[in-house]
């Protein structure tokens, strides 16, 4: 796995930690910044697919260690970052939308456990994290905490996410407290709200969606992982508390 790019931002001293990191967007992301000499943490629920993704890493010339855990656990989260250089760079990526993304219903209709796991994934597990990290960083004068986010965050979406929009804007108001508290401190907090992915199995479905899309296509991890590097950098020192959004022009507010 290698994210081709045509400028250099140097990594080479920061360690980083991707929740979220064994697949999709998330793998993305870890490999772009490893691949600017960042020492990447690829953390997922399943160790298994952090250790797949960490391997392909390592192989495409990066450096990366798994970090299987659960983010709801702040324990479990606390255990695993003892075992490591501490955290630079944080990127909020691990997400749960909920089976009712499946199956939408509105939320009058939903049981209180439909809407646990979006809420603890989405955003209990960005303030576990943050809670993990946040001292060493002030401490040391300097750190970069990305979350990844959603137009449902901050927009209406569709029937049956109504817990999922509440998870993720949740995370973006978050963002926004702790680049105000943290700034003067050298910490910055930023939000990257995504537009579809290309995430699907491809197909007429795929192209119907990215019909609707002002540029015509999905988002890649790539197109991720760019923009991840950027907040992420030195250069970026300036931009703290804000939302951008990343989805071909899709939502422009």
């Amino acid at each position: 796995m290698s994210v081709s790019v045509g400028w250099m931002f140097d990594l080479s001293d920061k360690t980083a930690l991707v929740t979220g990191a064994g697949q999709n967007v998330g793998a993305g992301i870890a490999s772009a910044l490893a691949s600017q000499g960042a020492h990447v943490l690829i953390n997922d629920l399943l160790p298994e697919r952090a250790a797949e993704v960490a391997d392909q890493v390592s192989a495409a010339g990066g450096s990366a260690a798994p970090a299987g855990f659960d983010v709801t656990d702040l324990d479990a989260v606390q255990a695993e970052l003892a075992k490591h250089p501490p955290i630079n760079i944080l990127v909020n990526n691990a997400g749960n939308g909920g089976a009712e993304q499946m199956r939408p219903k509105p939320f009058r209709e939903m049981e209180p456990a439909e809407w646990d796991s979006p809420i603890e994934v989405n955003l209990r597990g960005v303030l576990n994290c943050v809670h993990a990290v946040i001292n060493p960083m002030v401490e040391a004068g300097w750190g970069r905490i990305i979350t990844i986010s959603s137009g449902a965050g901050s927009a209406g979406v569709g029937i049956g996410v109504a817990p999922y929009s509440a998870g993720k804007g949740g995370g973006l108001g978050f963002m926004r407290s702790l680049a105000l508290e943290n700034a003067q401190f050298g910490v910055t907090a930023n939000s990257v709200a995504l537009g579809l992915m290309d995430n699907t199995a491809g197909g007429d479905y795929t192209e119907h969606l990215a019909r609707g899309i002002p540029v015509k296509r999905l988002g890649t991890p790539a197109d991720i992982g760019a923009i991840c590097v950027y907040l992420v950098s030195e250069e970026a020192s300036w931009i703290t508390g804000q939302t951008i959004n990343v989805n071909g022009g899709s939502i422009t507010s």
